[in-house]
């Protein structure tokens, strides 16, 4: 059996560790039926600390292929994809494409492979947010409905898919394959990590901040809401930013890092197991990123998403994480405080996210396709 992974971004290089690793775990202990892996990179992340570090660190595989596709706008950045992944999958005929939550890369790998009638097996299906303006959610909804194989993490991404009238057979709930990462890893992330010594960071008392999405990066007002918002709360804790380039960029062009406190600490995207650190250390963290939300409940830490809706919607019902939408520098930094000093009793579901066993459920899954 072969199966094509498509990768192209941070978060799916993490997903794509778990279920790899499962897939080798497999074929260890099965001579006669073997799953061969073919990884395509699309290059979407490219640098080496958004890209080569992860496949060092997590030991995935290094990829078969490397698009190099790198940035641009989404249309531009979709269509080279979709042309250099059709040409590989016509010379690899693999069984089955493999991709990964709701990126570019996803939604390019999911339209090359229907094409060619090639069958889609979606990681991460069901999610929704709701928000059509998300270029996450546009990338998600096709995806789902080009698949065969839709592996839910959680049982309300299987009622979204139902609503939309997708009931066939292909729908499993595997649980979250970030759980099984963040499990797999905690105690190797803690040996070598030594991301708060070099950034003079004390356990539980600074804040940990991302910011990506387009929703935020793409409006400058809301983007100078935000940094502005954070200025105001570092006048009291520590606030660290692993910056995405594409923000730095933009924050540069406007000149908004002009004047930030001493308090904020800017930094280059670290590694998964700093980020890990990062994430477990933090009294608070305030981010756009999905995987960021999920990471910082698997911490138990509680989490402020800058956003006006979630597509991991049981974490704010569990009393984890909480909705800001980045008005104003001064509500922004109003709701923060109040969630640093937030008592609220929150709930520990049993299993939450498939209780790190979602890889080897998939794997199990596909191979009985060979």
């Amino acid at each position: 059996m072969k199966i094509a992974t498509i990768v192209g971004a941070r978060p799916q290089f993490i997903k794509a560790a778990a279920v790899s690793r499962a897939i080798r775990e497999f074929n260890s202990i099965n001579d006669e039926q073997q799953i061969l892996e073919v990884i395509i990179h699309t290059g979407q992340h490219y640098d080496n600390n958004m890209s080569r570090v992860f496949f060092d660190e997590l030991k995935i595989p290094l990829p078969d292929y490397n698009l190099g596709i790198g940035s641009g706008s989404h249309g531009f950045q979709t269509g080279r994809m979709l042309e250099a992944t059709e040409k590989i999958l016509l010379t690899e005929q693999p069984d089955w494409v493999l991709v990964y939550g709701d990126t570019n890369s996803t939604l390019a790998g999911s339209l090359a492979a229907a094409k060619l009638h090639i069958p889609v097996a979606h990681v991460e299906a069901g999610l929704r947010s709701y928000n059509r303006n998300m270029p996450e959610e546009i990338n998600r909804v096709l995806t789902d409905h080009l698949s065969e194989l839709l592996f839910c993490p959680t049982e309300a991404s299987v009622h979204n898919l139902n609503s939309e009238g997708i009931t066939k057979q292909g729908i499993h709930l595997v649980g979250d394959v970030m759980y099984d990462a963040a499990l797999f890893y905690q105690d190797k992330a803690q040996q070598v990590s030594r991301v708060l010594e070099q950034l003079d960071l004390n356990k539980q008392d600074f804040i940990l901040a991302t910011i990506h999405r387009a929703e935020n990066t793409d409006d400058p007002v809301r983007l100078s809401s935000i940094f502005q918002g954070l200025n105001l709360v570092a006048r009291e804790i520590p606030v660290t930013v692993p910056l995405h380039p594409r923000t730095r960029n933009l924050l540069q062009k406007d000149n908004m890092l002009t004047g930030l406190s001493e308090n904020i600490q800017i930094i280059d995207p670290v590694s998964y197991f700093d980020m890990s650190m990062l994430e477990k250390n933090a009294r608070l963290i305030v981010t756009d990123s999905g995987g960021v939300q999920k990471e910082a409940f698997f911490y138990r830490v509680p989490c402020v998403t800058l956003r006006d809706e979630t597509e991991w919607v049981e974490l704010v019902d569990w009393g984890w994480n909480q909705l800001l939408e980045p008005s104003s520098p001064s509500f922004i930094c109003k709701r923060i405080k109040y969630a640093l000093s937030d008592n609220r009793e929150k709930r520990n579901p049993d299993n939450a996210y498939g209780g790190g066993q979602a890889s080897a459920a998939i794997v199990s899954i596909l191979r009985n396709f060979a």
